[in-house]
């Protein structure tokens, strides 16, 4: 096991100090553990011309590939926001016919949910040079609290295969799937009924937290300098490379120079 050393132990009391950052404060966070049933896939065409011949499936696997996140104010309990979150997973499995092999299935599922936070309160509008271009509905926004939503690959718990009658159609197209997550695929998905379809039933954890910008005075001890090199190997006395291995890391290019105001 690693040597735990306490930082604050190799620093002198004359070179702490105490210093202004800007970082995200959590104003409020929920943890989430979600059992999704029935789940639609959106199988690929040629997954689909499998499943439509197959005489059973199963989902292996699930991966989580995007989470499209929407936050807004509530009207009615100031400081609180909803978030609207839409997962998309790539659902992999395979389809089965008498002795026949296996034949993969790929395909897209799509879950959505609603949480409601507690964002703070915020009049000042709040402009960075990182974020400078000129675009009009961000010229009058109403300076929303940064949603971060942290989640693991959920667990494949059930599959199904449900037939559709042709007549009458069940339900129509299925919802607008966007076009950069429709490129991971290797063959375009199939979005309106078909004759068969996969169903998925996921576990999912998952934490959602509502953050703001904040200017914290923090301790800082010291630069945080790498103390390891990146390579073991010394070199021999006639390689440059030995040469340059004697020349001491050039600290105070990478980091201010200057008395730092307490």
């Amino acid at each position: 096991m690693p040597e735990q050393i306490n930082p604050t132990a190799r620093v002198p009391q004359e070179r702490r100090e105490t210093v202004r950052i800007h970082t995200h404060q959590i104003e409020d966070a929920c943890i989430d553990k979600d059992c999704i049933e029935d789940l639609r896939v959106y199988l690929t065409e040629p997954s689909q011309a499998a499943l439509n011949g197959a005489a059973t499936a199963r989902a292996r696997s699930a991966e989580l590939l995007h989470v499209y996140i929407d936050v807004a104010p509530i009207a009615y309990n100031r400081g609180h926001y909803t978030a609207d979150l839409t997962f998309f997973y790539r659902i992999t499995g395979e389809a089965l016919s008498g002795a026949a092999r296996p034949v993969p299935l790929d395909g897209l599922a799509v879950f959505n949910k609603r949480v409601v936070l507690y964002g703070g309160e915020l009049r000042a509008k709040v402009f960075s040079s990182d974020d400078n271009e000129l675009i009009p509905e961000r010229l009058y926004g109403d300076n929303l609290p940064v949603c971060t939503v942290e989640v693991v690959d959920p667990m494949v718990l059930a599959s199904s295969i449900q037939e559709v009658p042709q007549t009458p159609p069940l339900g129509g197209p299925g919802p607008e799937l966007p076009d950069a997550v429709c490129n991971l695929f290797d063959a375009p998905l199939v979005n309106e009924p078909g004759l068969r379809q996969l169903f998925v039933t996921l576990g999912q954890f998952s934490t959602v937290r509502m953050e703001r910008g904040a200017q914290l005075l923090i301790p800082a001890f010291d630069f945080a300098v790498p103390d390891r090199s990146c390579s073991d190997d010394p070199g021999t006395p006639d390689e440059p490379c030995d040469l340059f291995a004697k020349v001491a890391f050039p600290t105070d290019v990478f980091y201010p120079k200057g008395e730092r105001k307490q």
